[in-house]
């Protein structure tokens, strides 16, 4: 057989076997909903902020069940100064856009001190932290993306499902989460 002819053949092969691949994945976006949806300023997506760390308060904008996973987005209110304990995620991109107050964000070797109207981007894989060190309240956009787990570990912690546990359950359940933590906070931790 001619190269160019096996050539053909494996290339109209692969066609027709990955067009049953093809119309799954573009009939599961069209079970998304067409709609799109207003968020107040100062509300959440479903009227029922996330609590947690110290007094934050995080409100959902995009919830990942409203793109298949395929986005997360929350205001966060940060009253304290502190933030978490270097982290990374396994599949998700990170980016904080600062709409009030100053913060330190570490990504890598890199810290970035932001102030409103800053962002900051944190590709998955990459060790990063922040930590809001202005005074008064300090609010930022986060996204997630593709979404993962975190919209679900946020809930679970504002519920109290970590609160006293020893560390090694604590890194477990970050990592059935999607991250894991790599080393400590910038400056003051704020805990589970």
């Amino acid at each position: 057989m001619k190269r160019k002819t096996f050539l053909r053949i494996l290339s109209v092969t692969g066609t027709v076997l990955a067009s049953p691949i093809n119309s799954i994945a573009k009939s599961y976006t069209m079970l998304r909903k067409k709609t799109g949806y207003k968020i107040d300023s100062g509300t959440d997506r479903f009227q029922k902020p996330i609590k947690l760390f110290d007094g934050d308060t995080f409100y959902t904008k995009v919830s990942a069940n409203d793109t298949d996973g395929d986005l997360y987005v929350y205001e966060s209110s940060r009253v304290k100064k502190g933030g978490p304990n270097l982290h990374l995620h396994y599949d998700q991109d990170e980016w904080w856009y600062i709409l009030e107050g100053e913060f330190v964000i570490k990504v890598g070797d890199k810290m970035h001190h932001v102030k409103p109207g800053d962002s900051v981007f944190g590709p998955r894989g990459v060790p990063h932290a922040f930590s809001k060190v202005g005074e008064g309240v300090g609010r930022m956009l986060t996204t997630f993306q593709p979404a993962g787990k975190m919209e679900a570990c946020f809930i679970a912690i504002s519920e109290g499902q970590m609160k006293g546990k020893p560390e090694a359950e604590q890194d477990e359940f970050r990592k059935q989460h999607g991250f894991e933590r790599v080393g400590p906070p910038i400056d003051i931790l704020k805990a589970f």
